[in-house]
């Protein structure tokens, strides 16, 4: 795995682009002075990318030192295993010497198309000083790419107002580099309209530059004609300018046309491209393609790809490989992957290793880690400290925090103080916020209040502030309503909703099957009441081992119902030891129908004493008509003891 490095597009950014123009581009007499010449392209440094203010990292080298450097090198051609590589290295050493003799020897006659050239490569070597008098010589004698070079110099030396009147010259002669040096001088100095006569002079005469500038400052003002530029300039090569056209699309909502352009510039490494293609990908599916460009953009030292690429990998399966790139993500300063290292550790059980990582979050501004410390201390019991995390994340704005707070100071009965933080949340966006803030103003009798919250929670799929919606519909009488609203809860994954949603479709008889899917999605979420209907379904339809499975889910969990219910199924196949269990847990759960069966047990086993305990309970437990058949069951004994 590579190690992520800095994030460089390869792009010059908007005001450091101005060309050094190579070529001669001298007056001819089939050019007079003055006119515009033909389209030109931009001049490139080596290697294709365009170069900044003059050269960027240049080898300092006079004449005779590279003749003397490739010296040695035709003494080594003598051996008897010549180095190619160094023979074309002293062969273009040579010849470049030889060139610039030339252009001197001319130059010093008097030729301004020598000096001119002489001038370039003396800039381009970095040779400020011995490059100056040739190109304003040059440029005296009229010839444009002198004065666009000879501004490049003097903008390098500072001295920026002269660079800009040669440049002037150059761009009124016809230069397109020298055009959009000057453009992008006078956007800097806040004069546009100028700035845009000449950006527009250099895109037109075929600059991709200049055609890149020209689409920044439109865009900058919101100019519809700005997609127009960056394409010119991404048609041209220039990756950043196709980047950009591509988040333009992207916003209108036309991703097919963004996608191309991403890959585009992805395909000349350009490490954001390459994250929002993956982007892309992820989201339509095509998982192995975004992996490919989360990992490409990764090594181009994008953290966010590596970031993305690490929960990729996690949702794969693969923990291990996803912790190696969040950690690389991490260590770069992307807070998101620290905050995914931190709870990958948390739930391994390394509640030091979480911290550290959440802590790591944290310095890097993401306001996350102080909140996952809040609940990594909660979740210890050090309550004072997860206030203090969940205070820290709250103050700086994070949503969730100021709910987690409202929530601490509420359990210590800190209403007043829990109510600005549950506004605050809620106003956010935090739709527990937003649920909380309803359940506070009900609690109070504010059901105006309340039911506002409630349904904004809802609205933004909270299902249990849903459920209170339909609850208070359902009261009302309106079963239309409230059963829109129980789908509401149930398709937000509240299992009482769920259950409810069934409950009303089974008491209305027209929607059996739609009935017992919503029994049964409840009752998968462990809803207790919900899986001693499923049981109940079960028996009536005589599956009785189904039925028995769901009865065991609900009375292990604490349903006495189910454990009753259990109970009368295990005696049906002559379980009656296993059955006897079930009854006395159900009976002293408070199960009336459980005691009142285990008094009759008793009185079949000849235990009146026992009996007349159960049947107190069962009279005690009720429902009224168990009460009554105990009261009776009770009288018969109390009898039968006196006689």
């Amino acid at each position: 795995m590579k190690l992520i490095g800095r994030n460089g597009t390869g792009e010059e950014l908007p005001g450091h682009a101005h060309d050094i123009d190579t070529e001669s581009w001298a007056q001819s007499p089939e050019e007079p002075q003055g006119t515009l010449p033909a389209q030109r392209t931009s001049a490139f440094a080596p290697g294709g990318r365009a170069t900044g203010y003059g050269p960027e990292s240049l080898v300092h080298l006079t004449a005779r030192q590279v003749v003397d450097a490739a010296a040695p090198q035709r003494t080594a051609l003598l051996d008897d295993e010549p180095d190619p590589a160094s023979f074309e290295t002293a062969l273009a050493a040579r010849e470049q010497a030889a060139l610039e003799a030339r252009h001197r020897g001319s130059a010093d006659a008097g030729d301004p198309n020598a000096a001119s050239q002489l001038g370039a490569l003396l800039l381009r070597r970095g040779d400020l000083a011995d490059a100056e008098p040739y190109l304003r010589s040059a440029a005296a004698a009229g010839l444009r790419a002198a004065a666009n070079n000879l501004g490049v110099l003097l903008h390098q030396q500072g001295h920026r107002a002269e660079a800009a009147q040669w440049w002037r010259q150059a761009a009124v002669a016809g230069s397109a580099p020298a055009a959009h040096a000057l453009g992008l001088q006078l956007r800097d100095q806040g004069e546009e309209e100028a700035a845009e006569y000449w950006l527009h002079f250099a895109a037109e005469h075929g600059h991709p530059l200049g055609a890149y500038a020209l689409g920044d400052l439109m865009e900058h003002r919101r100019d519809v004609r700005a997609e127009r530029w960056f394409k010119a300039a991404a048609d041209s090569g220039h990756r950043e300018a196709a980047y950009r056209l591509a988040r333009m699309r992207e916003a209108a909502g036309d991703k097919d046309t963004a996608e191309t352009w991403y890959r585009t510039a992805a395909a000349r490494s350009h490490a954001r491209a390459a994250l929002r293609l993956g982007v892309l990908l992820e989201e339509r599916g095509d998982l192995d393609d975004a992996a490919r460009w989360y990992r490409q953009s990764a090594q181009n030292g994008e953290p966010r790809a590596a970031c993305a690429l690490g929960f990729l990998l996690r949702d794969a399966g693969d923990p291990a490989a996803a912790a190696e790139w969040w950690q690389e993500a991490a260590e770069a300063g992307d807070g998101t992957a620290a905050n995914a290292l931190g709870a990958l550790h948390a739930s391994r059980g390394e509640p030091v290793e979480a911290e550290r990582w959440y802590r790591v979050a944290l310095d890097a501004g993401d306001h996350n880690g102080a909140f996952n410390l809040g609940l990594l201390c909660a979740g210890a019991g050090r309550e004072s400290q997860a206030e203090q995390w969940y205070r820290r994340a709250a103050y700086a704005g994070h949503r969730e925090a100021c709910n987690a707070l409202a929530v601490v100071l509420l359990q210590r009965g800190d209403e007043s103080g829990a109510e600005p933080w549950f506004s605050k949340a809620a106003e956010a966006g935090s739709v527990d916020g937003a649920f909380n803030l309803g359940v506070l103003h009900a609690g109070r009798g504010e059901l105006r209040q309340a039911q506002e919250w409630y349904a904004r929670a809802a609205a933004e799929g909270h299902g249990e502030a849903a459920l209170q919606l339909a609850v208070a519909q359902e009261q009302r009488g309106n079963l239309p309503g409230a059963l829109e609203r129980y789908r509401q809860a149930a398709g937000g994954g509240s299992a009482e909703g769920a259950f409810r949603l069934a409950s009303l479709l089974d008491r209305r008889g027209d929607a059996d099957a739609e009935a017992e899917h919503w029994y049964a999605v409840a009752a998968d979420a462990g809803h207790r009441r919900a899986q001693v209907r499923m049981g109940v379904r079960a028996a009536e339809r005589g599956a009785l081992q189904i039925a028995e499975s769901w009865y065991r889910r609900a009375a292990e969990a604490g349903s006495r119902s189910a454990a009753f219910n259990l109970g009368l199924l295990l005696a049906r196949q002559d379980s009656e030891a296993e059955a006897m269990l079930w009854y006395t847990r159900a009976a002293d759960a408070g199960h009336g129908r459980a005691a009142l069966r285990l008094a009759l047990l008793a009185l079949r086993r000849g235990e009146p004493v026992q009996a007349e305990n159960w049947c107190r309970r069962a009279a005690e437990y009720g429902p009224a008509e168990v009460a009554e058949r105990a009261g009776r069951l009770l009288g018969a004994l109390n009898a039968e003891l006196s006689a």
